[in-house]
């Protein structure tokens, strides 16, 4: 019972050692500080404050869940360039800070999903362009380059170094070292489920799920060479 009710509520049963918990602290906390300094270049004290939030967000992720699909280098960097710009423009164009709002946040989701660069923090990036106040507003479309990407290429290029100090942390997720199921011959397989097979499955979810094909197939293959082992340790 405690189990469901846990699953119901979303709480990963998952463990992660202690060590990995520290570094995605450090790494969110240095990350923070860096994007602090530049966005107290450009903006006030409240406007820069703001902008920590979309940061902030995006800390979880490039620290938290480095090998996410939605922390990977383009969505980190694309969903801030494409939802600031959406946000500046929603800003200057409609007049009801409401409805701005509302629209710029909607009309991020929707081009992040189209251009692949789905990135939550980026939510926050374009509702910046909108509620930062008169800090913000008076950058225009400066406010894209710098504090948003100057930011996100920071925060970015911070998790780049850091999380590559870590033998089992790999950022981007493409660096990782994932068993391949090229490596376990057919006959030593247990299923005879492909990446394709993965991929269709995914496609007919029709959501978006925080894993690719990839880490999927890496993990069966880690699951059937365990299984393969229990079974050889059992005979």
């Amino acid at each position: 019972m405690l189990h469901r009710c846990l699953h119901w509520a979303g709480i990963d049963l998952v463990r992660v050692s202690h060590g990995e918990r520290c570094l995605a602290a450090i790494g969110a906390t240095i990350g923070i500080a860096s994007t602090w300094g530049i966005s107290s270049l450009f903006l006030g004290p409240e406007a820069s404050m703001l902008m920590l939030a979309s940061m902030g967000a995006g800390a979880v992720l490039l620290f938290a869940v480095p090998h996410g699909a939605l922390s990977q280098p383009w969505p980190a960097l694309g969903g801030h360039l494409i939802s600031a710009l959406i946000g500046v423009t929603c800003a200057q164009w409609i007049s009801d800070i409401a409805l701005a709002a509302s629209v710029a946040v909607g009309l991020a989701v929707l081009l992040m999903h189209y251009s692949h660069s789905l990135h939550p923090p980026g939510g926050a990036t374009a509702l910046i362009a909108v509620i930062g106040g008169t800090d913000v507003h008076a950058l225009g479309y400066a406010y894209v380059v710098a504090p948003v990407m100057l930011n996100a290429l920071t925060i970015f290029l911070i998790a780049l170094i850091f999380n590559n100090l870590s033998a089992h942390r790999r950022y981007p997720a493409a660096w990782a070292n994932k068993p391949s199921v090229q490596n376990a011959p057919p006959s030593m397989r247990i299923s005879n489920v492909c990446a394709d097979d993965v991929r269709k499955a995914l496609d007919a979810m029709d959501l978006v799920e925080d894993i690719s094909e990839e880490d999927i197939m890496a993990i069966i293959v880690r699951a059937e060479n365990i299984a393969r082992l229990r079974e050889e340790t059992s005979k």
